[in-house]
């Protein structure tokens, strides 16, 4: 085990050990400007790496990314997505002012940190990508798309718990209060549906709803929890409609609009009643979950669930190429 591994884990241990305990000596706090958790960057072609940089390189971040510094980042990420490429340039310069190391290879970014942020907007190279930083023993949280195939989906969650190396990836917003206190706080009493969206644009090297329509299916299972059986799609040129049929007799559908305007939310139907799900609430909150998953090294959202909603996904597609036939997940996640 590497010194930066062995740091890592130290300072993981010292901050569970001490949380809740209340005020902490000011020496501690210094202790941990000093050495903080070093977090790493794969990918400068997405809003979302500058943006977790400044949460966690600010000058008095929240108390709960605290400890955390970004120090190095590897920009690439999409080359031949021309978008998200284009971004890269851009995006150098902003971490850079945070402080931020550009380093010329993913081997020499894993050197130099203890956690990485894979940040890659392009889903094509993640596995590659993953293997490396698995590899390396590093945990790392993986952002939206996993990859651009369930079957590479599967693949880097099978080989990180193959070599115990914790792993993590959601969308931010799964963690809109809202959703949250349905799932988690009985807010309507038994969850018995719900109605999710989201923009779905479309991106040719991905299955249709892995590049944004990943936002609201992570809303809708979000709500609904795992247990989903079977997926029937309806798609036109401008939105989707997807019906997802769970074990107990529930029923869960996702909207997924290229037309109007871009918004995230939907409707959860309960025993004592229904609620909207409310707006986008910024990365603040997935941050502060990636923060407790690095010290942790336990993944917030299991595993079973973040499969099911990839292979959700890519049945969804497979009722497409059916015209619209009701397909079954369990015949995605053989493998």
């Amino acid at each position: 085990m590497n010194n930066s591994r062995r740091s890592f884990i130290k300072k993981s241990a010292f901050t569970g050990m001490v949380a809740g305990l209340g005020t902490l000596p000011i020496s501690l706090f210094a202790e941990e400007k000093i050495n903080p958790i070093k977090i790493g960057i794969i990918g400068l072609d997405t809003s979302h790496s500058p943006a977790f940089t400044k949460l966690f390189n600010a000058e008095n971040p929240a108390p709960e990314l605290s400890g955390f510094r970004v120090v190095a980042a590897y920009p690439y990420g999409s080359r031949d997505i021309k978008s998200s490429a284009d971004r890269i340039p851009s995006y150098i310069e902003q971490v850079k002012e945070w402080g931020v190391e550009i380093t010329d290879s993913i081997e020499s970014l894993l050197e130099k940190v203890d956690v990485v942020l894979l940040e890659t907007n392009d889903g094509k190279p993640r596995l590659e990508q993953a293997r490396k930083v698995i590899q390396a023993k590093k945990p790392v949280f993986i952002d939206k798309p996993v990859a651009a195939s369930l079957k590479d989906t599967l693949t880097i969650y099978r080989e990180a718990k193959e070599n115990h190396v914790p792993v993590f990836s959601a969308s931010s917003l799964r963690y809109m209060s809202n959703a949250q206190a349905v799932r988690y706080d009985n807010k309507i009493g038994k969850v018995l549906g719900c109605d999710a969206f989201s923009p779905a644009t479309l991106e040719p090297g991905h299955p249709d709803l892995f590049w944004y329509g990943i936002h609201g299916v992570e809303i809708l299972f979000t709500v609904m929890g795992t247990g989903c059986e079977s997926v029937t799609r309806f798609s036109t040129q401008d939105e989707e409609v997807v019906v997802g049929t769970w074990k107990d007799g529930r029923i869960g559908t996702f909207r997924g609009m290229r037309a109007g305007k871009h918004e995230y939310g939907g409707t959860a139907f309960g025993s004592d009643g229904n609620i909207f799900l409310g707006k986008y609430e910024g990365y603040e909150p997935l941050a502060g979950k990636i923060a407790e998953f690095f010290k942790t090294g336990k993944s917030p959202v299991a595993d079973e669930e973040t499969l099911e909603i990839y292979a959700f996904m890519e049945a969804a597609d497979e009722s497409k190429r059916r015209g619209g036939a009701q397909v079954q997940l369990s015949d995605f996640l053989k493998g």
